[in-house]
């Protein structure tokens, strides 16, 4: 019976063996344990699915498997809920099952994140992490913070307090999580995709569905094909990360940001390499960030440069996406940071390892909507919670992630709701965190000069207690200004040295899709590329995406639209930027995107 289960699982993935090899002291088949079959009650007693293990004949139906627990990401919120929540077991004598569901090929493979890696949520969760031989051993040695010029570096005072804290590899960090998570009697199945919600007859969450696999661009069906599968669980958690397909779907549904009183939500497009650079010119723990150029003065954004482990060093850019001129292009303007003659001979003889981009969260507290919903809750980076002065989200997305593993076990052995997860998330040292540096993101709604006196006042002279919270400007999207009222701008030509073209960078980050299988990003009004983006923002899909997965082909009269969704890096920038909010990102089939490993 338990073979069989596996091969619901195995049968068209090779994903799952690989993850199989990653943590070769997991279970091989989908397990359960006696709370599968347990009638205790609880406030999720009148959902919970039957317990009935399903074996359908018709190859069009889909396999059920019943979790007590069902999370959706096998991030650093993620992983952190899993792990709190069989800590929670043992510290109880209660016994609850726990998958975590993984798009990315391995634990760890979309993870990007240019991380000074702050320790306090993992102290709490995993105290004894350094005697565990967790990944985080190069502490934060020094912390430069520049104003750049194009041929200048002006140093300024850091308003960062880096003390205490490490320059760590993110998707190492929760690739150990994985196997802590695993050791507990976490089952983790990387290489696939949640592709919908599962409801109820009372419109409560019950869990999520996978993809369909082996199915052809054109919807036939493929020689591999195999059905999805529904994961079901009495709770569902949701950190898919930033800008997560079903966690948007969620709060649309339940109109969360409505009920939290939460603003919209603005983001930013991080842009990353990790090279290795001569011996001499590495200096572990060197922290530096930087504001300018390479950015105009009414663009948000700034680079960072992390002197990681074994002569690696960390290297991005991060541009608000409210920025304004069509014409500007992030990939680019993180081509020409490299060439500052500041940063240029540190990279000077070194080699690009990886590359990669991914979207972040920078509304802060006034974008957090109400986190529950019935079934569940969405944490870490799919609610938002990331410190933009700080530049720091990884700490709180794991507390998040802990206090919701906790209000989830008292929903499901107690009387309490899921309710206490929002209590507890406003009580908490996050929310404090948050609320200090509620206005420095959108002071610089203003300009760089006045947010940067702004946000100067209140680092120094308010510290967090400006009577006074800002809000933000327009949604990213309708940032974005007709052409005609901005100049192209000619980037450099990439030289093979420092900079690159994007099918190089590409290369670099493992990206690979299946070429054969229906597109993932859609378009829900086909005509608007033609009509719109094009003739009115010069197809500023061609510039925001920095995969190249957007271009116009054919004869200048008539030029379409075509997507090259193979090339997807998985970063979300189009589902938010698009002009007309016209492109829906959804999930391809798991196993695809890049396979990252240092970032």
């Amino acid at each position: 019976m338990m073979l069989k289960f596996a091969s619901i699982f195995s049968k068209s993935a090779s994903a799952y063996y690989l993850s199989r090899r990653i943590y070769p002291n997991s279970r091989n088949a989908f397990s359960f344990s006696k709370s599968h079959f347990s009638t205790a009650s609880s406030p999720f007693a009148d959902s919970r699915v039957p317990n009935t293990r399903r074996f359908c004949t018709a190859p069009e139906q889909r396999e059920s498997i019943n979790y007590d627990v069902v999370i959706v990401g096998a991030g650093p919120a993620g992983l952190s809920a899993a792990i709190r929540l069989k800590q929670m077991c043992v510290e109880k004598g209660a016994d609850l099952s726990v998958c975590v569901v993984e798009k990315g090929g391995e634990v760890g493979a979309h993870i990007l994140s240019g991380n000074v890696f702050e320790p306090r949520a993992l102290d709490e969760l995993l105290p004894q992490w350094k005697q565990q031989q967790a990944p985080i051993s190069t502490p934060v040695s020094s912390d430069k913070f520049w104003f750049l010029t194009k041929n200048r570096a002006i140093s300024l005072p850091s308003p960062f307090d880096n003390k205490g804290n490490y320059v760590i590899s993110l998707s190492q960090l929760v690739r150990w999580m994985g196997e802590k998570a695993e050791e507990l009697g976490v089952e983790i199945y990387p290489g696939f995709a949640a592709s919908e919600i599962l409801y109820d007859a009372n419109n409560k969450v019950i869990g999520i569905g996978t993809n369909d696999m082996g199915i052809s661009k054109d919807g036939s069906k493929k020689e591999n094909f195999q059905r999805g599968v529904e994961v079901k669980g009495r709770a569902t958690l949701l950190a898919e990360g930033c800008r997560g397909s079903l966690s948007e779907k969620i709060m649309k549904k339940y109109n969360l940001r409505e009920k939290g009183g939460a603003e919209h939500q603005t983001y930013a497009l991080g842009i990353k390499e990790v090279w290795e650079v001569d011996e001499q010119k590495h200096q572990p723990g060197t922290v530096l960030h930087t504001l300018g150029w390479p950015l105009d003065h009414k663009t948000y954004g700034g680079s960072f440069l992390y002197h990681m482990k074994d002569k690696q060093i960390s290297i991005g850019l991060v541009v608000a996406l409210n920025y304004q001129n069509p014409f500007m292009n992030p990939y680019e303007e993180f081509q020409k940071l490299k060439h500052h003659p500041a940063i240029k001979p540190l990279l000077e003889g070194g080699t690009v390892i990886q590359y990669g981009a991914r979207t972040l969260n920078e509304g802060g507290i006034q974008s957090i909507p109400y986190p529950v919903f019935p079934g569940g809750a969405i944490i870490g980076c799919s609610a938002g919670f990331l410190n933009v002065p700080k530049i720091k989200g990884t700490h709180t997305a794991m507390k998040s992630g802990m206090l919701a593993a906790e209000a989830t076990f008292g929903a499901l052995h107690g009387s309490l709701g899921m309710d206490t997860y929002w209590d507890a998330l406003r009580n908490s040292w996050i929310w404090q965190e948050l609320y200090k540096a509620r206005n420095y993101r959108p002071a610089f709604e203003y300009g760089l000069i006045p947010g940067l006196a702004l946000s100067g006042l209140e680092h120094y002279i308010f510290r967090g207690r400006y009577p006074i919270t800002l809000k933000h400007g327009k949604p990213d999207h309708e940032a974005t200004n007709a052409a005609q009222l901005h100049s192209p701008i000619d980037y450099p030509k990439a030289d093979g040295v420092l900079s690159f073209d994007v099918p190089t960078s590409l290369h670099r980050s493992n990206t690979n899709h299946d070429h054969d299988q229906p597109p993932h990003l859609r378009l829900r009004d086909p005509k608007i590329p033609e009509l719109t983006n094009l003739p009115v923002y010069a197809a500023p899909e061609t510039r925001y995406c920095p995969a190249r997965v957007y271009e116009y082909v054919g004869e200048q009269s008539q030029l379409k639209l075509q997507i090259n969704a193979q090339n997807c890096l998985h970063c979300k920038a189009c589902d938010i930027k698009d002009p007309k909010q016209n492109i829906e990102w959804t999930v391809p089939e798991g196993g695809g995107g890049p396979g990252y490993s240092v970032m």
